[in-house]
Formats: C-alpha cells, structure tokens, sequence
C-alpha cells in the first residue's frame, strides 16, 4: 500500500497564523491495519478529515472573537480541527472528537506545530450511548450534516453533551439538511437563529452556506 502524502501550510487569522499538517488532497488514503475499514468508513470516506473545508474555515474565524471565558467547549467532527487550534491559541478550555482513527494523530502534530497546549481528543461516534467527555458550555462544528439521517443522530449527541444552559453553533454549506436538523433541536428545547458570515473574503470562492446557532 502506497504511504499516503500529506502536506504543510499556514491559514493566516489576522495577525494570527495556524500551520497545519493535512493530506496532500482528496485521493490520499492509507488504512493501516483496516482500523478505518473496521469503522465502516469506505476509501471514499477517508481522505475527507484530513483536509481544510470552507466551513471549517468560516467556523475558525468565527471563533477568532467569539465569547469563550469560563466555557468548556466541545468541537464535534472536528476533522483537522481548524477551530480547535485556534481556541487553543486563546486558551480556551477545548475539547476535539472525531469518529476518524487519524484524526487524534493529525491533531497531536498540528498542537506541537503551533506550539500550543495539548487538546484533549476522544474518537467517539454519534450514536454511541455514553462516553467519558461529559457536559459542555459551547459545543462547535462545520458541514456535519452530510446525509439525511446525520440529523437525528447529530441533535442526539449534542443534547447528550450539553450543559443545561449551553450554545451551539455549527457551520453548514448548505446540503439540504440543516432545516431537519434545526428541527430536531427545536423539539429538543433549543432556540435557533441563522447568519451569512461576514466578510468570507477568505475563502476562495463564494460561501452559500450558513452558520447556525442554537441556545437553551
């Protein structure tokens, strides 16, 4: 099996620069020992963590400002965890999850390339009944809502892991299911607004997407 390539680079905050470790691109894929194969996560599937997405971009920047005193946030998908690494440049009280078996190593390097402190991971899937990671004050994520069922799913384990007065806010690029998902969070006690960001002038092209909040 060919070793995958991975390459390095640094998205710039401002003043603020985070370097990154990511794949090389979307073909990359190196399973060792079918630890992803055993997960469920085809070849296609794979290579997805480990790159930079508009959403995750908007999210990190939507961060960059954002209330986090006396929070413990929570990054849910968090995949090369842009966000994470810029919190943890504020010295915020993060914690990252993914269901990748990458995403923990990807996440070790790209701490120590910062310079920063170590960001607690847990890989844990949506479904799964119980876990160690506890309540959170804010919990945070970007283009979640790949398929019809990740809204029920996805609205389950936030409420799992949200304190009783809590924030969320997700960054969706519009896959058509964040009306689904919204709705499950309704039900579920929490308020619901939705944004454009401002000035996405960041990206490389245009940002049709959204960035929805949630409060309870």
């Amino acid at each position: 099996m060919t070793s995958m390539r991975v390459r390095y680079q640094t998205i710039e905050f401002g003043d603020l620069d985070i370097h990154l470790r990511t794949l090389r691109d979307r073909q990359q894929f190196h399973d060792r020992d079918g630890a992803a194969e055993q997960l469920g996560i085809s070849s296609a599937l794979w290579p997805l963590f480990g790159v930079v997405w508009d959403s995750s971009e908007v999210l990190a920047h939507h961060m960059l400002d954002y209330q986090i005193g006396g929070k413990r946030i929570l990054e849910v998908g968090c995949g090369i965890a842009l966000a994470s690494l810029v919190l943890n440049h504020r010295l915020a009280d993060i914690t990252a999850t993914d269901y990748h078996p990458e995403a923990e190593k990807f996440l070790a390097k790209n701490v120590r390339l910062n310079a920063g402190n170590a960001i607690p991971f847990v890989r844990t899937a949506w479904e799964d009944e119980a876990s160690d990671l506890g309540e959170f004050d804010l919990l945070i994520g970007s283009d979640l809502l790949y398929e019809r069922s990740h809204a029920e799913l996805l609205s389950g384990f936030i409420d799992q892991h949200a304190k009783p007065h809590c924030e969320v806010v997700l960054v969706d690029p519009g896959r058509g299911n964040h009306a689904r998902f919204s709705k499950h969070m309704v039900n579920r006690g929490y308020s619901h607004s939705q944004e454009q960001p401002e000035n996405p002038d960041y990206l490389a092209q245009p940002f049709r997407g959204q960035i929805l909040s949630y409060s309870r």
